[in-house]
């Protein structure tokens, strides 16, 4: 693969997972992350990498970007996997600042990026571009309104895009996981890793490296062949909110 691909949130779970088996398939990667420390193991691991400190949720750092390193978005796949979830509370016990950052982050940081990318994949007739939503973008569950609501968002883009970009030759997926033990569910429940650990104890969920095994097998289809959706679930997961547990 001489592909370039760009990858968010690249710094941990499955973005990092990603950018490993990218890596492995001879793709030249463009890595973006919030977090410094992270940020520079990143660049020790996978040194050929270009590694770049951003936060999907900044406008005004993006536009810096497109303006001192254009080329930084002339890539031939996008990874939109930056996303998180904050907390449980029901709507009327919710802080709408921390659903600010959860709409900034999973929705306008996509939409941003992809604006920023699609352009060159349109005008050269070929790209793909790979949206992590979720399992939560199709069913919504008690206390969690505003992550399933940016996720449902997710999926109306994907299926919008694909249709703004019909006949180009650009292709658009978007991968919806259910339970995949990251730090994901520590992010949701504000550090309190004893209560993050529960939700994947009893059972084996999917893995980083299994989301990250699939995103690679779909950018590796032929160009006729556009994976529009997959939903992937762990086995013992039938849908959201119904997981068999041992004992």
């Amino acid at each position: 693969m001489s592909q370039r691909v760009l990858i968010t949130g690249a710094t941990s779970g499955i973005g990092l997972a990603t950018a490993r088996h990218f890596a492995r398939a001879g793709a030249r990667l463009v890595l973006t992350g919030r977090r410094p420390d992270r940020l520079e193991a990143v660049r020790k691991e996978l040194p050929d990498a270009r590694v770049v400190a951003w936060d999907v949720r900044d406008a005004e750092g993006l536009l810096r970007l497109q303006r001192e390193q254009p080329d930084l978005f002339d890539v031939d796949v996008l990874v939109n996997n930056a996303g998180l979830a904050l907390g449980t509370e029901p709507i009327h016990e919710g802080n709408p600042d921390e659903w600010d950052v959860v709409l900034d982050t999973n929705v306008k940081g996509l939409l941003r990026l992809t604006r920023a990318v699609l352009p060159g994949m349109v005008r050269r007739g070929h790209g793909h571009v790979v949206n992590l939503g979720s399992t939560a973008g199709r069913l919504v569950y008690p206390g969690g309104a505003v992550y399933c609501a940016s996720k449902f968002a997710v999926r109306a883009i994907s299926e919008g895009i694909r249709m703004d970009v019909h006949g180009s030759g650009v292709r658009v997926t978007n991968v919806e996981p259910g339970l995949v033990e990251t730090e994901f569910s520590d992010v949701r429940f504000r550090g309190d890793h004893e209560r993050a650990a529960k939700v994947y104890q009893g059972y084996q969920p999917l893995t980083a490296d299994d989301l990250a095994e699939t995103i690679l097998w779909c950018v590796q289809r032929p160009p006729h062949v556009n994976v529009q959706e997959l939903v992937i679930y762990p086995t013992a997961q039938a849908t959201v909110g119904m997981v068999a547990k041992r004992g």
